[in-house]
């Protein structure tokens, strides 16, 4: 065996080992952790002929270091060394090392608290940090402090950082191991790229073929990307360059093509994902072109709804990229993003556990006897809003109780191994005879959707391309393979546990050991959707678009085949502002929905405002969530709930709904004007007389049931009786409605802007009155508007007293030369104010 950098920290870890319960292995790309640090340790005497358990974030990863390690033992797969999966095992008796995928862990831990037959268990790639690899650590380290002090901890990562973990681990030590990777040169994009992410890809690809030799390693985000990839440049290359997709979505051997050697005299180009960043040695790489981007899910917990964002990598994925050209000799590394965009990454991606649907991780906490997620350990804690979410989602879908206990429903869901939606719905389809299809179906939702655009949103199209219904097919063989491979599987679990189920408790509780039948229903396939996604059962609206149960609303695709359906169960929809475009779905009756949620469906009366009629209505309605079944009209006889019907019809239109008067406006005013000064009078400017509508408004709805009775509701009562008697008081004195002027007329103020009012008066009607009125107990000066005979400003002004004396004169001179006949005195503080062209004899 060749010398690895990580034999030199061995000695080291096994001392640790020996010593403590824990410890944190940091050890660079290539130095050999997951394969040597298994096989070092099994002859440990702390580990007394127990297994060791390996865990591995994907699949292709975990067999691939079983068969490694295998062979290094000079055995095959299933020996000392074996791996187990979901739906896949390769083990016996003699097994010492089990390579498992991170969802096993939970399983085994769920059967047997105390992994009693197993000595340690490895974390591997720990840096990705997903879901699953944090809530295994989660639960063995309980396990460890409540039932198994022996039990070791091995934490192993190239690009972790280190303390945090280790503090959780109980202050581990850590270990660390430099790496054995030969040089790679890094070239960089010029200049930030644009248009189809895929041209540049091939672009770059044919120059690093053209200038350099050795096989080569493309990262894409997704399937979608390379697939697009694999066509252009199957359509561009010479037959001795050859693409190679590389995914979790491909079949065994499909993945194991791409790892593998290429062929003598040819290249190969394995474009991939995410995936090859870690654990994994593809043959005969000495070339990495990395888009620079990967594909993560995102959970909203406003909408219940995980997507997938298009994320560029992180500084330590990128730099995991890298390492792949320098696993067997020099390399060479292109990233198609600038050295600027290189400084901007982020250091790490984001952990699993802040970004995911949580409905599995609280369904297997709560199967642990774990009601809230503190009660454990954690490097990151789940996120509270998100939490409650999925619990409320598990209490609706029958798994919990409300005070998060699991239920005996919940335990079965728990034990299928599958998204507790897919699980309610698998077990809730047996008594329907539907359990076939919903295993279909389950397995058509674990996968891309296999369907072209051609056939719309319809699940129902893709359950019959899936059985060699449809009348022509467009979706990929291979996927359809691996859907009826994995139904199968599903299907055969259902069966394992409705005969032990039948076994241990005669009669049976459901009908699960009936026989499955063998004909496929697709018809029924919005029953399915419905039990797993019962909040997004969606009911058409009159403008064709959808609301769903939850209150969300939902639109089709424009044309699609399943727009006039009067109920459709939604699977998949996109997060989208407020209102999702559905990507997924099927129709259903209503009668199978009221028989599929009758203990859901509510009946109650409500009143309502209507808008069209503009008034009050009954009725007797019948409702799932946010969805009207059926309503029958009645007579709102309680005189308390029409108010607020009629109430909340005015907050809805608006104020101008009231019958305002001239009178009721200047009121309004001239409260508004005052409450400047006087701060405890009421705001009754027009938001804050909306928002407190409930207050000043509705008792003096009561007996009204329309809009047109609202003509007959006095507002100058409504506002006055916000005042109090000393505020109506104050309301006159300080802010009145006229003001008498030195003619004897009564003048009104308009109070229009509250910050000035104005009084608009005759300039002759102001004679003798040396001042600026004043108002609000002399604090506001009024904005004189004073007028010619004709009724037009010829000055405006708040100092009365300087326009007498400096303007006046020649304002005199133009309106002299303009109303010869009226009155224009030299003095006009002396002179008789007037009404008329002239002053009588005397003052008035």
């Amino acid at each position: 065996m060749r010398s690895l950098p990580i034999h030199t920290v061995l000695p080291e870890l096994k001392a640790c080992l020996a010593q403590r319960n824990s410890a944190v292995l940091v050890a660079a790309p290539g130095a050999g952790k997951t394969t040597q640090v298994p096989l070092s340790l099994l002859d440990e005497p702390w580990l007394n002929g127990r297994k060791i358990l390996m865990l591995e974030p994907r699949r292709i990863a975990a067999r691939s270091a079983a068969a490694y390690m295998a062979r290094l033992l000079g055995e095959r797969v299933g020996g000392t060394v074996g791996y187990r999966m979901k739906h896949e095992s390769r083990i016996s008796a003699n097994t010492r090392i089990e390579v498992i995928t991170e969802g096993i862990l939970a399983r085994m831990l769920q059967q047997d608290p105390a992994l009693e037959q197993t000595g340690a268990v490895l974390f591997d790639e720990f840096h990705e940090r997903s879901l699953q690899a944090d809530l295994g650590l989660a639960l063995c380290l309980e396990a460890q402090s409540a039932l198994r002090e022996d039990l070791r901890i091995l934490v192993m990562s190239a690009t972790l950082e280190a303390e945090p973990v280790a503090q959780l681990l109980g202050q581990a030590l850590v270990i660390r191991s430099e790496g054995s990777m030969y040089p790679v040169a890094t070239r960089y994009a010029e200049k930030p790229l644009q248009g189809r992410l895929e041209e540049h890809v091939v672009r770059w690809v044919s120059i690093a073929l053209a200038q350099e030799q050795g096989d080569m390693l493309v990262f894409l985000p997704g399937a979608r990307e390379i697939r697009r990839t694999a066509r252009l440049l199957a359509e561009r290359l010479p037959p001795d360059q050859v693409p190679v997709p590389l995914y979790g979505g491909l079949s065994l051997e499909e993945q194991q093509r791409a790892l593998e050697p290429s062929p003598h005299g040819r290249r190969k180009i394995v474009l991939a994902t995410s995936i090859a960043e870690t654990s994994l040695t593809v043959e005969g790489i000495r070339i990495v072109v990395d888009a620079g981007w990967m594909r993560v899910p995102r959970f909203s917990p406003r909408t219940g709804m995980t997507h997938l964002d298009t994320v560029r990598v992180s500084r330590a994925s990128a730099d995991q990229r890298r390492g792949r050209a320098g696993r067997l000799a020099p390399g060479i590394c292109y990233r198609l993003w600038t050295e600027a965009e290189d400084r901007a990454l982020a250091e790490r991606g984001e952990p699993e556990i802040r970004t995911s649907d949580l409905a599995s991780l609280a369904l297997e906490l709560s199967a642990w006897g774990v009601a809230e997620p503190e009660q454990l350990a954690w490097l990151d804690p789940p996120p509270k809003a998100a939490y409650a979410q999925a619990c409320e989602l598990l209490e609706q879908l029958g798994a919990l109780r409300p005070d998060r206990s699991i239920t005996a429903h919940g335990r079965d869901m728990a034990a299928l191994g599958v998204h507790p939606r897919l699980a309610h719905m698998m077990l809730r389809a047996e008594p329907l005879g539907l359990a076939a299809e919903a295993c279909q179906v389950a397995a058509l939702l674990g996968e891309r959707d296999i369907a072209s655009s051609r056939n719309g949103v319809d699940l129902r199209r893709r359950l019959e391309e899936l059985n060699g219904q449809a009348t022509a097919s467009h979706a990929d063989e291979s996927a359809l393979q691996r859907i009826r491979k994995e139904a199968g599987r599903l299907l055969a679990g259902l069966n394992r546990m409705g005969s032990a189920e039948a076994e241990a408790d005669k009669p049976v509780s459901r009908d699960a050991a009936q026989p499955l039948r063998a004909r496929i229903e697709p018809e029924r396939c919005g029953e399915l959707l419905a039990l797993a996604f019962p909040e997004r059962v969606a009911q058409r609206r009159a403008d064709g678009r959808y609301v769903m149960a939850n209150g969300r609303g939902a639109a089709l695709p424009d044309g699609d085949s399943l727009g006039a359906e009067p109920y459709l169960a939604v699977a998949e929809l996109d997060d989208a502002g407020t209102e999702g475009r559905i990507m997924l779905a099927a129709p259903l009756s209503l009668k199978a929905l009221e028989t599929l949620f009758a203990d859901q469906i509510t009946e109650g009366e409500e009143v309502y405002w209507h808008m069209d009629t503009q008034a009050v209505r009954a009725r007797r309605l019948q409702k799932l969530g946010a969805m009207v079944l059926r309503e029958q009209p009645i007579q709102a006889s309680d005189p308390e709930q029409v108010a607020a019907a009629l109430l909340a019809g005015i907050q809805a239109g608006g104020l101008d709904m009231l019958p305002w008067t001239r009178s009721a406006r200047r009121l309004q005013q001239r409260i508004v004007f005052l409450r400047r000064f006087e701060p405890d009078l009421p705001d009754v400017s027009g938001e804050a007389l909306l928002d407190d509508a409930q207050h000043w408004l509705l008792p003096h709805l009561y007996g009204r049931k329309s809009r047109g009775d609202l003509h007959h509701l006095s507002m100058d009562q409504a506002l006055e009786a916000m005042l109090s008697w000393p505020q109506r008081a104050a309301l006159e004195e300080q802010a009145p409605t006229h003001l008498t002027v030195p003619s004897g007329s009564r003048i009104p103020i308009d109070y229009s802007n509250p910050d000035q009012p104005v009084l608009a008066v005759r300039l002759q009607e102001m004679f003798g009155l040396a001042q600026t009125p004043r108002i609000a107990n002399g604090r506001q000066p009024l904005l004189l508007h004073l007028l010619s005979p004709a009724q037009r400003p010829v000055q405006v002004t708040t100092d009365l007293a300087s326009f007498w004396r400096e303007a006046y004169f020649e304002v005199r001179k133009d309106l002299k030369g303009r109303y010869p006949k009226h009155y224009w005195p030299d003095d006009p503080l002396e002179a008789v104010p007037t009404r008329r062209a002239k002053p009588s004899s005397s003052r008035p």
